[in-house]
C-alpha cells in the first residue's frame, strides 16, 4: 500500500476532527506513504451549524495535500467525488465518521470506489449513533456501513455499537492518539499572565464546545460546594456554546457564582489550547454520555490530572486513582472528587503518574491498526 485518501473534515474547517485528519495525515507521510485530505466545499449547511463560524482563521497547515471538492448536501457531487476517486484507485481511504447527518454523502461516496474493486475503505469513527439522538439515525448510519470494508473504533462502546450493524466487517479498537500538536506547556504563572488570569489563584478547566450531554449542568453544581471555599479555586469555562447558555448562566446566578467563575465562551483558537490547560489544575469532563473525547487526550499532552465521568469509553483511558478520577455523573460524586484533589494535595503524585501512562496513546500505535485493518480486508 502506498497511496492513502482521507474524507473528513480539514482545513480550512476548524475542531477536533479536523486537527485529527490532518495529524494521521501527517504520522502517515512521516512513514512514507503518499497522502492526501479531501475535505468540504460545504460540510453543514449554516442552519444546522450551532456554532459562529465553521472556519478556521490560521494559514493552511504545512506539507499536506489537502483538496476542498465535496459537498455534504449534493447528491450529484457524492457521485462525481467518488467515480473519480475510484478512477485514481487510491489503496486505502479513510473515511472519518461522526454523524448520521453526513452518512448519505459519505456512504454514496463510498460506494462509487468500492465499484474498482481494489481500494479498500476503511471508517474512523468518532461515533456511530450520536449522543442526541434523532429519529433515522440508525437507517443513515446503517446506509453507510454497508459501504465500507473496516471500521476503527476510538472507544469500546462504540466498537461495540459498530457490531450490531455487520457481523463481518473488520473491526479494530485503537484509542485515540494523544493531540502533541498545541505547543508546550508553560509555567502556571506565564500562562495565568497570559489569559490575564489571577496568578495565585487555582483553576479548574472545562474545555471544549459546550452542549448539553458534556455536562456542564452538574459540574456548576457540584462546584456550589461550600467544602471548595477554602481553596483559592475558580472554575475556568472555555469553548463556544453549542447550545443555549441561559440555563448555565441561570445556574450560575442561582449557586451565587459569579465571582468563582471565568467564562470564555468565545471559540478557542489552536495556538490558545496550551494557555488554559497550562494554567490549570486539573481537566473536569462531567460528561452524561460519551463515546471518547479528544479533550482527554489534550490532557495527557500537557501531563494533567483530569476528572471524567463513567459513560462511555471515558473511563478505559482515565485510570481511577492513578492519574485522575472516574466518578458517575452526579453532582455529588463530582463534588467529592474536587475536594479529594486539592484535600489530599493529589497534583503531584498524579502529574507523575500520567508520564509513564500516555505511552500507550501514540500516533504510530494509531496507523499500524489501520494496516492491520487494511492488509486482513485484503486477504478476503
Amino acid at each position: 500500500m502506498k497511496t492513502i485518501k482521507i474524507i473528513g473534515p480539514a482545513y480550512p474547517y476548524r475542531g477536533g476532527i479536523a486537527t485529527t485528519n490532518e495529524r494521521l495525515a501527517h504520522e502517515f507521510v512521516s512513514m512514507g506513504f503518499e497522502v492526501e485530505i479531501e475535505t468540504f466545499t460545504v460540510q453543514y449547511p449554516s442552519f444546522l451549524f450551532p456554532g459562529k463560524t465553521q472556519y478556521n482563521l490560521k494559514s493552511a497547515p504545512e506539507n499536506l495535500a489537502i483538496r476542498r471538492t465535496i459537498n455534504s448536501v449534493n447528491p450529484l457531487n457524492w457521485l462525481s467525488v467518488g467515480s473519480r476517486i475510484r478512477k485514481e484507485k487510491p489503496d486505502l481511504v479513510i473515511i472519518r465518521y461522526w454523524l448520521p447527518f453526513m452518512a448519505p454523502c459519505l456512504g454514496t461516496i463510498a460506494g462509487q470506489i468500492r465499484k474498482n474493486r481494489y481500494t479498500r475503505i476503511i471508517c474512523l469513527a468518532d461515533n456511530i449513533i450520536p449522543h442526541e439522538h434523532r429519529t433515522g439515525d440508525r437507517a443513515l448510519t446503517n446506509y453507510f456501513i454497508q459501504r465500507i470494508d473496516g471500521l476503527i473504533a476510538m472507544s469500546q462502546s462504540v466498537l461495540t455499537e459498530a457490531k450490531t450493524f455487520r457481523k463481518d466487517l473488520n473491526l479494530a479498537f485503537c484509542p485515540h492518539p494523544i493531540f502533541d500538536n498545541y505547543g508546550e506547556r508553560l509555567s502556571f504563572e506565564v500562562a495565568k499572565q497570559k489569559l490575564n488570569l489571577d496568578i495565585n489563584t487555582k483553576y479548574l478547566l472545562f474545555f471544549g464546545f459546550i452542549r448539553d450531554y458534556k455536562g456542564l449542568d452538574l459540574l456548576l453544581n457540584a462546584f456550589a460546594d461550600e467544602r471548595l471555599r477554602k481553596y483559592p479555586v475558580k472554575l475556568l469555562i472555555a469553548g463556544e456554546y453549542y447550545s443555549s447558555p441561559e440555563p448555565y448562566l441561570e445556574l450560575i446566578k442561582k449557586n451565587n457564582l459569579a465571582d468563582l467563575i471565568e467564562l470564555r465562551t468565545d471559540f478557542i483558537p489552536d495556538e490558545e489550547v496550551n494557555l488554559y490547560f497550562s494554567a490549570a489544575d486539573m481537566v473536569v469532563q462531567p460528561y452524561k454520555s460519551a463515546t471518547q473525547s479528544g479533550v482527554t487526550q489534550i490532557g495527557y499532552h500537557f501531563n494533567k490530572p483530569m476528572l471524567v465521568t463513567n459513560v462511555g469509553g471515558l473511563a478505559e483511558i482515565i485510570p481511577d486513582g492513578k492519574i485522575g478520577y472516574v466518578v458517575e455523573p452526579d453532582s455529588q460524586n463530582i463534588a467529592d472528587a474536587l475536594v479529594d484533589f486539592y484535600e489530599n494535595e493529589r497534583m503531584t503524585e498524579f502529574e507523575a503518574n500520567i508520564v509513564e501512562e500516555k505511552m500507550k496513546f501514540s500516533w504510530a500505535n494509531m496507523v499500524n491498526t489501520f494496516l492491520s485493518v487494511y492488509n486482513r480486508t485484503t486477504e478476503k
